[in-house]
Order: C-alpha cells, then structure tokens, then sequence
C-alpha cells in the first residue's frame, strides 16, 4: 500500500493527506535538546587508557612549569633587592650558621664528656674487681693461678717441727710468694703453726709428710731463696728431711678459707 491514500470527496476540494505510520501514538518521546545530547555524550565518561597516560604527562608537566616560575619568582625577588637587604638576609645566615656551629660544638661536648664518664666508671668498676682479686688472693678468699714453684719436703723420721715449716713460708714470702699452700691448708697473714702428734697443725688443721708446698710467685727468685747456703733445704737437710724443688709456668692454688667478718674493725669512709 503506498503511503499516500487518496480520499475522494464530493466537490473540487479533495486533498492529499499522509497516512500515519503504524506504532506511531499521540505519546511519542519528544525529540532532546543539544544540552541533554551533550550531556549524554560526556557521561558516563569514557576514558582510554592512552587518555590518561596524557593527562598524567600534562599534570607532571603543569606541575614543573609552576615549580620553576616559583623559583624564577624567587630569584628575580633577590635580583631585585636592595643592597642593604641582600646585607642584612646573609647576616641573617651568617648567625644562623654561627648557632647550628655553636649547637654542634655543645652537643659533640656533652657526647665527650658522657663518654669520658662512661669510660672512668667502667675503668673504676675494672680498677674495683681487680683490687678485689687481689685482697681476696691475700686473705686466701679465692682461688689464684700463675707460674712458681713446688716444694715437697718428705720427712720419713717425723723430724721436722712447726718452726722449720714456719721458717720455710718466711723464707718465701720474702722472696716474693702472692699465694702459697700447704697440702690441703690456704696460708695467710695470720696463719700460724703448731706440733702435732705425728705430724703439724696448720691454723689448727693437721697435716702430714710429705708437706706440699704449692708456691705462686716468680721461679727465678722462690727457687734460689730456698738453696742459698744455710737456708730452707739444707735446714732440712740436717734434720734427716729431703726437699726438692720444681718450677713451673702454672701453678693452682685451690685451698680456700671462709671469709671473717671484722667484729670491732669498720671503714674509716663512713
């Protein structure tokens, strides 16, 4: 059918009229404005990827670009300055250079003086342990070790008496014995001897021949001290004992004795 239907009236004034088209109702949508197109166009948006890579290039170089017109900003403002201002700005920096030099001097200071403390408080605790070994090996508290010697003195007939004993530990304390022990017995300061039956009483201990002497000092003077002519070993001699002495780099000394608490004695510091 074509789309032009001709109607056939009655007098000359038949027409022409178009035939709607089918689905086409009074309803229809209106037609939309250009601002809804564009609109329509530009939301939701729809970006490449090749889109941002350049807006990312034309945010870093707009960043650039404002950070240089600052700096030129900067510099044409010191350009631009009068001599007595460019004067005062390097005083300014002259100062404030002296301070941060000043600071710096008084802080590597304190850090000296803080490891100069540090140091003499561990030499002091160094100093202390150490002063403490040493009374501990005088009053025979602790155990002591170095070179010196070994005296054995055997005595088959029980002819050796407390005094000859006493005799030999003064012979070698005055060659120079730090530390000396006699069999199981530590002998200190205030040691003292006595006869016993069958053997000698050291502090109160009894101990037998053979008497092992273990002596902590320097070889070379413990060792001739004790074989000068008239001294420790022929004594011993002439009392029927035999005494022989033997060097050493290591000798132990172990015997131990219980630490006494001065009863009337106190520090003078307090």
């Amino acid at each position: 059918m074509s789309d032009v239907e001709k109607n056939t009236g009655q007098g000359d004034g038949d027409e022409e009229r178009p035939v709607d088209a089918p689905g086409e109702t009074a309803e229809s949508k209106p037609p939309l404005t250009g601002r809804q197109r564009l609109a329509a166009g530009l939301w939701p948006p729809r970006v490449s990827r090749a889109q941002l890579i350049v807006a990312l290039l034309l945010f870093v170089l707009g960043l650039g670009l404002a950070i240089q017109v600052r700096s030129n900003s900067d510099n044409s403002a010191l350009r631009g300055a009068r001599q007595e201002d460019l004067v005062r700005i390097l005083d300014e920096l002259d100062s404030r250079t002296k301070r941060l030099e000043d600071e710096k001097q008084r802080l590597e200071g304190q850090r000296t003086e803080l490891e100069t403390s540090s140091n003499q408080a561990e030499e002091a605790r160094k100093q202390t342990v150490e002063k403490e070994q040493q009374l501990g090996i005088l009053a025979g508290t602790v155990a002591a070790q170095g070179p010196g010697i070994t005296l054995t003195i055997s005595d088959p007939k029980g002819a050796v008496e407390s005094d000859k004993v006493l005799d030999t530990v003064q012979e070698l304390r005055a060659a120079g014995a730090e530390a000396i022990q006699v069999n199981d017995v530590r002998v200190v300061a205030n040691t003292y001897f006595s006869d016993e039956t069958g053997g000698i009483g050291v502090d109160g201990t009894k101990v037998t021949a053979p008497y092992v002497f273990k002596v902590i000092g320097r070889p070379q003077d413990l060792e001739p001290a004790l074989n000068i002519p008239g001294g420790v070993v022929q004594t011993l001699e002439k009392e029927q004992a035999t005494a022989t002495v033997a060097r050493s780099e290591k000798i132990i000394v172990n015997a131990l004795r219980a630490a006494k608490r001065p009863d009337y004695a106190q520090s003078s510091s307090h």
